[in-house]
């Protein structure tokens, strides 16, 4: 199939008539349009035909789907726009992550630790949007107000969790799916309740956007079997964030490292 052929496909799936279609034949780059919302997305269609050659038609079906999902999140955002801080989450996201948009505009961002940041989403339903100074300008609000108000929407996300125990240690999953899993390491009232359960050191995992862990380490392999746990979920996830799990210490997060450090400097001072 040539990029051509794709791009009939795609009209016959999603309408031609609602959208502009401008195809680079040197670079099979697709830009798409949505004539009523003047807004627009590109898709690289040699990426989308690799996939194709694999998964024929469930490449075609998750295409569509994307794009289907893009628009109508464009148009949630227009109708709605940014009156109902309700709609406002925190999310977690690492260290390296973009800063900016691709158009240049600065994320609303909060430091959080050294592996991670906050940033900011507007909630659009089946998808969220992550908020920047350019969209600020249409909401008549301080930015701190956007923030506290994101911090008091996490707080009323549902903490179900799962437990496993494994060689003698106890780890709590927290996934609902919902987009802010990793975000419920802002929730103070959660972090605080889970420390009255747990008897060892209590970590905190975030290796990837859906998914929260929270260890009750009782001995030293407890450390070992996190330390795996969290890189393999670190390198299955959509969007990863860290590796790195921290000690949660009176409010506070910490390092793994940097608490075995303190412990070996510890123990060298006692003797």
């Amino acid at each position: 199939m040539s990029a051509q052929e794709l791009m009939n496909l795609l009209k016959e799936r999603l309408g031609e008539a609602h959208f502009e279609w401008k195809l680079d034949s040197k670079t099979n780059k697709l830009r798409l349009e949505d004539l009523e919302l003047g807004k627009g997305m590109d898709l690289l269609l040699g990426d989308i035909l690799t996939k194709y050659d694999e998964r024929k038609e469930k490449a075609i079906d998750e295409v569509v789907y994307t794009i289907e999902q893009t628009f109508a999140a464009m148009k949630k955002e227009k109708e709605r726009g940014f009156h109902d801080l309700t709609n406002i989450y925190p999310v977690i996201r690492s260290g390296s992550f973009p800063k900016k948009t691709k158009e240049g505009h600065a994320f609303i961002t909060t430091e959080h630790t050294a592996e991670t940041r906050i940033y900011y989403a507007l909630d659009l339903g089946n998808t969220y949007r992550l908020i920047d100074e350019d969209m600020v300008k249409k909401l008549d609000v301080p930015v701190e107000r956007i923030k506290e108000s994101a911090r008091f929407q996490v707080r009323k996300l549902p903490t179900k969790v799962k437990k496993d125990e494994v060689a003698g240690n106890i780890f709590y999953f927290l996934n609902e799916n919902d987009g802010y899993d990793a975000s419920r390491i802002l929730n103070d009232a959660f972090l605080k309740e889970m420390r009255g359960k747990i008897e060892g050191d209590m970590t905190i995992s975030v290796p990837h956007q859906d998914v929260l862990i929270i260890g009750d380490i009782r001995n030293n392999t407890g450390y070992d079997v996190l330390a795996q746990m969290t890189m393999h979920f670190f390198t299955i996830g959509t969007v990863p964030i860290t590796s790195l799990s921290f000690v949660y210490e009176e409010g506070h997060l910490e390092p793994i490292f940097i608490l075995a450090k303190n412990r070996v400097k510890k123990e060298q001072e006692k003797k």
